[in-house]
């Protein structure tokens, strides 16, 4: 048997067979080449030349087949080789614990604004919170540019006071939170 001129006599049709089969153009060219591979090692098992088309095609959807097994198991395989070598995957979501720091930030640094005098407040709020140009602030306010950057100084100092002293181990911490 011409393996040369059989391959090439039923190479395309096989070929259409695997695009159905394997889902994909790519794949299908992969696995008629490791098909033909197969065929021409295990030419002598095939009886008659005439039903080549058939074995051929049987032995590219086994190809097809193992493919998919493959790529369905990859995930997993991958997952734990991962593991083994001590890799952790990242979740999506936050951890709970770093939710819980998170939210008792916000409220610490809410109390902390809060604590302000009025008008080092309203300057904190419109510049660090709202982002507001300093020349934008200082024009809503009425006050001069060096005012306004005066009260800005004094608030971010206040509450990086007040964030230090809540978040400090100690006597003191206690007696700031309940202020």
């Amino acid at each position: 048997m011409d393996f040369e001129a059989l391959a090439s006599e039923h190479k395309d049709a096989v070929y259409r067979q695997l695009i159905r089969a394997c889902g994909n153009r790519e794949d299908a060219e992969d696995v008629l080449v490791e098909a033909l591979l197969k065929a021409y090692r295990n030419l002598g098992q095939l009886r008659d030349s005439a039903a080549f088309r058939a074995w051929l095609a049987q032995i590219g959807r086994r190809v097809c087949w193992q493919l998919k097994q493959r790529e369905a198991l990859l995930p997993i395989m991958q997952l734990s080789a991962m593991e083994a070598s001590g890799i952790q995957l990242q979740s999506d979501q936050d951890a709970p614990d770093l939710l819980a720091a998170r939210q008792e930030m916000k409220q610490l640094l809410r109390q902390a604004i809060e604590s302000l005098p009025e008008a080092e407040r309203t300057v904190y709020q419109l510049r660090d919170l709202e982002e507001a140009s300093g020349e934008q602030v200082a024009a809503r306010l009425g006050l001069s540019l060096a005012a306004m950057k005066s009260r800005l100084h004094r608030a971010r100092a206040s509450v990086r006071h007040y964030l230090d002293a809540a978040l400090t181990p100690g006597p003191d911490a206690a007696t700031q939170r309940r202020e």
